[in-house]
């Protein structure tokens, strides 16, 4: 029984898909920038869930969107001197590259919101017609008092919100608190025609429309970070359920922990975002998910890239008891418990950091199994479908040195051997041609580990 926590009722919920297909809907970027590590985190977590579901049998259609017209791109169409067409195309592309790399299966559709225009206007036509929508100087709002139960996913009180935020009112809205499904054009942006004039769609009824049309108006989960539960995802629950006549628009709300920088969480206005491109130069893919997902996709985990080196250390010990030469003889890897155990970690609310712990152990189990020449084939398998599901490749990290992982060995082993004669100048000169080639090595106890700098 997969159970996951749902933010709308902020408890663990047994999952059971309304349909035959599940269908989840993921908040994309907004394409005026590389992607850094704070968005691979949420593309990680996602593909992972999409992954296990598969495993179980679930047949999935998930959906994630572009937003490609938004102030920012404007304003980065302006400082670049080209098109909003161009940096859009541009950043979409860089982020293929960058969920490419991370090994992120993509999404059945990737949407965007300028090729679903006709969807978004009339959605908002919807709106207006209901009622809970009304036109005003060319721009459309949609009346946040209308839904009884707004707040409901954050917990938001409209009054207290207003009082926090101190929203001066705009021209042409009834009340301070709606907000906008429709603004009326400004010169030199991008524009479409609408029945109430030139304009562009406001940022939160672009995911309803595009969830409605590629989805349908009930889905099974909706996901994103934390920082989009409002006012974005608040606002597109009363939106779609107004639309919908209060059909509820998804069962269960899931969102991501936020990275931390040195205490903050991560975005590029702070100046301390890991572009994911320049990252994937560094360090595997397996490490950069290795190192998310030893952490609950519910928690704000530390980007520090001595975690991420220690997840390459980790790799490396996954990739060493899968080359091993299998045998075909003696007693069998008792591996069914160790796949049960990820099944039970994964069920709870996708606990990665247990599932990860049980492969480990797997690994661990596998390698006395070596030593004893007992048959680990069976179990070997067990551990590249479990890795899977998480997304790992099981690749040997970017070469930062001339040397392969192989030769980096032997020259370890060699160095051993050194010491073990007590030929210390020999191992000395060793140790220094890893250091040259950008290798620290650690003695510890009778083992010695390396890692690349």
């Amino acid at each position: 029984m997969i159970q996951i926590y749902n933010s709308l009722t902020r408890s663990k919920e047994e999952f059971a898909p309304i349909g035959d297909e599940v269908k989840i809907y993921v908040c994309g970027v907004t394409v005026y920038d590389d992607s850094h590590l704070g968005h691979a985190l949420s593309s990680i977590v996602f593909d992972v869930l999409t992954r296990y579901l598969e495993y179980r049998g679930f047949k999935v259609r998930k959906v994630q969107n572009f937003t490609d017209v938004d102030d920012k791109i404007i304003n980065r169409a302006r400082e670049d001197g080209l098109s909003t067409e161009e940096v859009t195309e541009k950043y979409i592309q860089s982020f293929f590259q960058s969920i490419d790399g991370l090994n992120v299966q993509r999404a059945t559709v990737h949407p965007r919101a300028t090729e679903d225009m006709p969807e978004i206007i009339e959605l908002i036509r919807r709106l207006v017609d209901g009622g809970s929508a009304y036109a005003s100087n060319g721009s459309v709002y949609y009346r946040v008092r209308d839904k009884s139960d707004y707040g409901k996913l954050s917990g938001q009180n409209i009054d207290e919100m207003l009082d926090n935020s101190r929203i001066e009112i705009e021209d042409g809205k009834e009340d301070p608190a709606d907000f906008a499904l429709w603004k009326a054009v400004k010169p030199d942006e991008p524009q479409w025609d609408s029945p109430w004039g030139p304009g562009r769609p406001g940022w939160h009824i672009e995911c309803s429309a595009m969830a409605f049309k590629h989805l349908g108006e009930q889905i099974d989960i909706h996901g994103g970070g934390l920082d989009l539960i409002f006012p974005h995802h608040e606002n597109e629950i009363a939106q779609s359920e107004s639309a919908s006549g209060a059909v509820p628009f998804s069962k269960i709300w899931m969102h991501n922990g936020l990275l931390r920088t040195s205490g903050a969480t991560m975005s590029k206005s702070l100046g301390n975002a890991f572009n994911v491109n320049s990252a994937l130069e560094e360090y595997s893919s397996d490490a950069i998910r290795l190192w998310i997902l030893q952490s609950h996709y519910r928690t704000n985990p530390l980007l520090d890239k001595k975690l991420i080196e220690r997840a390459e250390r980790s790799m490396r010990r996954i990739r060493q008891t899968v080359d091993i030469e299998p045998h075909d003889f003696g007693e069998s890897v008792d591996f069914r418990s160790y796949e049960q155990r990820f099944i039970e970690a994964m069920d709870d609310d996708l606990n990665t950091p247990k599932a990860i712990a049980s492969v480990f152990d797997l690994c661990r189990e596998i390698n006395r199994g070596r030593d004893n020449q007992m048959d680990v084939a069976a179990a070997v398998e067990t551990v590249r479908r479990l890795t899977s599901v998480l997304g790992l490749r099981l690749e040997s990290p970017p070469q930062k040195t001339g040397l392969s992982d192989r030769e980096i060995e032997a020259l370890v082993q060699a160095r051993k051997d050194a010491r073990a004669d007590k030929r210390w100048d020999e191992a000395d000169t060793v140790r220094d041609q890893l250091a040259a080639a950008g290798i620290s090595i650690s003695d510890t106890g009778e083992d010695t580990v390396w890692s690349r700098d």
